[in-house]
């Protein structure tokens, strides 16, 4: 059954697309500070083009089971890469934070479609003992096109403008699209499951509160105390749990049964933490090196770069070794890594030296590399076949939730941790003073993602190989 697609054509069609959506969802976290002066908007704003893309992801996510099993493969696929050039397109033309934020928008839709779209088509295409290493390749798209978007983010930024970074992004697009035209063919059965509004209903609005109310959170002195975000999140909670016992009937939006099985669990949560930690540095990270070390935009993108490119060629290796001796040996090794970069990183100063943080953040990357293919994909295996897009849509979502709340904390940290310092400083406007004050706000991200990775290796001690029968008898 497997022989009758062309999987690597369709892969890269699939690649081409996930990775510039990727870099996309990153590469604006390095002109952030550029775009505050251009449109003269707060932090707090400027913020809201990295969050409302997740958000979106994170409202569109859970519906992502049920498109898949209403819609055909080509549809779904030609639907999000639309989506993707459309919104590509207009944030190149934008001359408004108001326009840029509508083509954000656009371009979060078009993920949304097109990340359980991937990791689903993978899942039937490959066979179970291949998969680790074609789920490598997706791995490599998920964690070095992001990781990626501030280094050439920066090197556009700094030689042409923040346009070029979505010119740079459209002719990719429009490869990727023109490939999966000839080559992607349905590969999952449309079903067309019945549409129950109420749980698409409750679904907007618990994980879309959740992710708003995290995000108000890192903005503005209020914080945490803001009736906005207590309302937010206790408002998104009760309709979650609305939503969880909404999908005990016969035909659920989002088959929640994909919480019996302990390795996907354990997967998903391992998932998450690496996204909380990946997209904290991400974005707490550029601040640092711009404003507590003085440095430009296009040495903290150059600095950057080394960590990305090695993680994205040992992705690859990693599936391959997750392949042949399963998750374990690849996990906890992974997990002792990021601690100790981790710890490091609670250290860093304006004093700290380039090869330092760039040793740091090569070895950031490579812990989170060695963690993340064989968590998702060893939890993915333990599915019956049938639970496939009920699986990745819950982790798919719950990932872009794990990334919200890391943004959001991660800048609340930050913003507490620089007040408090400046609070304390004889002359609050002096540029020294505000480096340091940078410098204790990210130490104190970095503590407190050290802290996630510390649990991530508590559970990776219960992760264990899993063979799904019912899948190898079916293949037999």
């Amino acid at each position: 059954m497997k022989s009758q697609y062309n999987s690597r054509a369709i892969l890269t069609a699939l690649l081409i697309c996930g990775a510039v959506g990727m870099f996309n969802e990153t590469s604006l976290n390095i002109a952030l500070t550029n775009l505050m002066e251009v449109f003269q908007i707060s932090a707090a704003t400027a913020q809201w083009l990295t969050t409302g893309f997740m958000l979106t992801l994170g409202i569109l996510m859970p519906m992502s089971g049920l498109l898949l099993q209403t819609f055909s493969t080509r549809k779904l696929f030609i639907g999000s890469v639309v989506s993707l050039i459309l919104g590509t397109l207009i944030a190149a033309l934008a001359f408004n934070f108001e326009m840029l934020m509508f083509a954000r928008v656009l371009q979060a839709v078009g993920m949304g479609l097109l990340l359980p779209l991937m990791f689903n088509t993978v899942l039937v295409i490959y066979p179970q003992e291949k998969r680790g290493a074609a789920m490598g390749l997706v791995a490599l798209v998920i964690m070095v096109a992001p990781a990626s978007g501030p280094t050439i983010g920066g090197l556009l930024i700094e030689y042409l403008t923040w346009h070029y970074i979505f010119w740079f992004s459209l002719p990719l697009l429009v490869i990727g699209l023109l490939i999966g035209l000839k080559y992607l063919k349905n590969v999952t059965d449309v079903t067309k499951p019945r549409i129950d509004l109420l749980s698409v209903l409750l679904s907007t609005i618990g994980f879309g509160g959740v992710v708003f109310g995290f995000s108000k959170a890192g903005e503005g002195s209020e914080g945490w105390s803001s009736m906005v975000v207590i309302t937010s999140i206790v408002i998104g909670l009760v309709a979650l749990v609305l939503f969880i016992l909404r999908q005990n009937m016969s035909d659920p939006m989002l088959n929640l049964s994909v919480f019996k099985y302990p390795m996907y669990v354990i997967g998903m949560l391992l998932i998450m933490s690496c996204m909380l930690i990946s997209m904290s540095s991400t974005i707490i990270l550029p601040m640092f090196l711009q404003t507590g070390k003085g440095l430009s935009v296009l040495i903290t993108g150059l600095m950057l770069l080394p960590g990305s490119v090695l993680s994205g060629l040992i992705q690859p290796y990693v599936g391959r070794l997750f392949d042949k001796y399963g998750p374990k040996w690849l996990v906890i090794p992974g997990l002792v890594i990021l601690i100790v970069m981790l710890w490091f990183f609670t250290t860093i100063s304006p004093a700290s030296s380039v090869a330092f943080i760039i040793a740091l953040h090569i070895g950031l990357t490579v812990g989170i590399a060695l963690i993340w293919t064989p968590a998702q994909t060893n939890g993915l295996n333990q599915l019956p076949p049938e639970l496939y897009p009920h699986g990745t849509a819950v982790m798919n979502t719950l990932q872009q939730v794990g990334g919200a709340i890391g943004t959001a904390v991660a800048i609340s940290i930050l913003t507490g941790g620089m007040e408090k310092y400046l609070y304390g400083s004889s002359d609050p406007t002096k540029l020294t003073e505000i480096a340091n004050a940078m410098t204790a706000g990210s130490q104190g991200v970095f503590l407190f993602t050290m802290i996630i990775a510390l649990i991530g290796l508590i559970l990776a001690f219960f992760i264990r190989r899993v063979v799904n029968q019912e899948e190898r008898h079916s293949a037999h």
